[in-house]
């Protein structure tokens, strides 16, 4: 099967099936797409390669899945609805049942977010996935990272740190192992994550400044203190914390939440007068919000244990020394 036979038999979808809202799709030298009036396009981009974003070890479908899941939760992450995507695959050679497992996991998605690939291209090479994802936003309501108030609450969504704790059962560091209700959780996050899409487009006009969790909770939170230009403080004792992740020592869960990466989740800041509007947002999407701090005018991250809502006139408060650093690409992983 030669390139061009590989992307009309496992890419190339026919009218009347999966979204069709580009004004000219897959096939010619570029897509045309229009947003809608009064909308701005959001982009981005995202490369998984194999031993360095996933493991070779997880089944087609996942990683059609999670290649494209990773790029709309960056969307999401500016309130941005899903439009559109462009493809670059880089394969060791054609196999055709991988093709057909990683394409339905793919499509699954796209069709869930009614987002339409429009282009991309194939190649030979060592295994590596490429997607560009577009989005609308309202004009001027796009969440940024420079967007954080000081006195603005600092949420998270979800239950990070699942993902790391499933890459180190695959290292086989922990003991006692996990059991297997646990390690099948755990792998799902890791390998099926949950982009956070509704939740992101829920957030406009409530939430200030949002990011989303891909190298770890604390370096993430870290590049809207310095885009905004503001400090923060963090409560380790409102963390949630996963009942999976519970049953380990706190060290490996505070390893796993603040520095663990590959969650997906979304950090937000929004102002104490929008809590009613962030916990209602959670009750109607079934998620979990959790208010794990503030942002403060101070530089700085400042994290501490105590009672989240006496800070910082708690007595007895902890401080703790912040000996967590976030996933680097060109770095050994934590």
């Amino acid at each position: 099967m030669g390139e061009f036979d590989l992307i009309e038999t496992f890419f190339q979808r026919p009218r009347g099936v999966g979204p069709h809202r580009s004004v000219i799709g897959n096939g010619d030298d570029c897509a045309v797409i229009a947003p809608a009036a009064g909308m701005q396009l959001a982009v981005s981009t995202d490369t998984l390669v194999e031993g360095r974003h996933f493991l070779s070890t997880v089944s087609p479908a996942r990683l059609g899945h999670k290649a494209l899941a990773v790029n709309l939760s960056d969307l999401a992450a500016c309130g941005a609805q899903p439009l559109a995507f462009t493809l670059a695959l880089t394969l060791p050679r054609v196999d055709e049942a991988w093709l057909q497992g990683f394409a339905k996991g793919l499509f699954d998605l796209a069709d869930e977010h009614d987002c339409e690939l429009i282009g991309g291209d194939t190649t030979s090479g060592p295994l590596a996935i490429g997607i560009t994802v577009m989005g609308e936003v309202p004009t001027g309501q796009a969440l940024l990272r420079s967007a954080a108030q000081a006195g603005d609450d600092i949420w998270v969504s979800g239950f990070p740190g699942l993902a790391r704790l499933a890459l180190e059962a695959f290292r086989g560091s922990l003991h006692p192992a996990l059991s297997g209700d646990a390690f099948e959780a755990a792998r799902l996050a890791m390998e099926r994550p949950d982009p956070r899409v509704a939740l992101g487009v829920g957030l406009r006009g409530v939430a200030n400044a949002a990011i989303d969790v891909s190298d770890g909770l604390l370096g993430d939170l870290g590049h809207v203190l310095r885009r905004s230009r503001v400090g923060a403080a963090l409560c380790l004792d409102a963390l949630p914390v996963s009942p999976w992740l519970a049953e380990r020592t706190t060290e490996l869960q505070l390893d796993c939440i603040l520095a663990g990466g590959d969650d997906y989740e979304l950090v937000f800041t929004a102002p104490p007068v929008q809590r009613a509007k962030v916990q209602a947002l959670g009750a109607s999407l079934g998620l979990v919000l959790s208010r794990i701090g503030r942002i403060e005018a101070e530089p700085g991250l400042r994290l501490w244990r105590g009672e989240l809502d006496l800070w910082p006139d708690d007595p007895a408060r902890q401080a703790v020394p912040n000996q967590w650093s976030s996933f680097d690409h060109f770095k050994v992983a934590p």
